[in-house]
């Protein structure tokens, strides 16, 4: 086993941040790499993580660190998905609507599934949708399976999550805001004929 493939092991159980909100911060690294760049002096060994932190209640974000000890890259992708967490629209233990999201090659399908169906999905996408809270679903993967491509794909896939029924009332909204215009507009011109005629 590399000294990678060793200290990938080693962090990649989930972590407790210290947190002392009612849903605690879990952060969960999803792939360590090794990048070796060859400069004059010879060759530099830095290590970049994907890691992916939510509270398991609707809020996950994603981020990558990059360092020379595999630690230090850890804490800095956690301090950058810990910026970038964004709130899902969840709907009981799964996700309101299907949705089809894409991020370089790698295309990401996400379905709801019935309650007791269980998190159907592979590593990287497990991690995104177990840290947001989601107990049910269905989810493919197709083309790529880069870890990086298929986590930002899943993170944008479910940003892009809206509940059904208030995106219902909203376009209704609209609609009738767009007749009391027309109406509005239409009263004006008879009045503005009216007054013509009478001149």
């Amino acid at each position: 086993m590399t000294y990678t493939q060793q200290n990938q092991s080693n962090y990649s159980s989930d972590n407790l941040i210290s947190d002392t909100d009612e849903f605690p911060i879990t952060e969960r690294v999803v792939k360590i790499s090794r990048v070796s760049k060859v400069v004059k002096g010879g060759r530099n060994l830095t290590f970049s993580a994907v890691v992916v932190v939510g509270n398991e209640n609707g809020k996950v974000g994603i981020g990558m660190g990059k360092a020379a000890a595999v630690p230090d890259a850890i804490r800095k992708g956690a301090t950058n998905a810990k910026k970038d967490m964004v709130e899902i629209v969840l709907k009981d233990s799964t996700i309101p609507h299907e949705i089809v999201s894409k991020f370089c090659g790698s295309i990401v399908m996400l379905k709801p599934a019935a309650q007791g169906t269980g998190v159907i999905a592979g590593g990287a996408v497990r991690s995104v949708v177990e840290l947001a809270g989601i107990k049910d679903i269905l989810t493919k993967v197709r083309r790529s399976t880069n870890p990086i491509n298929v986590v930002t794909a899943t993170f944008n896939g479910l940003r892009q999550l809206r509940d059904i029924e208030k995106s219902i009332a909203i376009r209704k909204q609209l609609v009738q805001d767009a007749s009391a215009r027309d109406e509005e507009r239409r009263k004006k011109r008879e009045m503005r004929r009216s007054s013509e005629n009478t001149g």
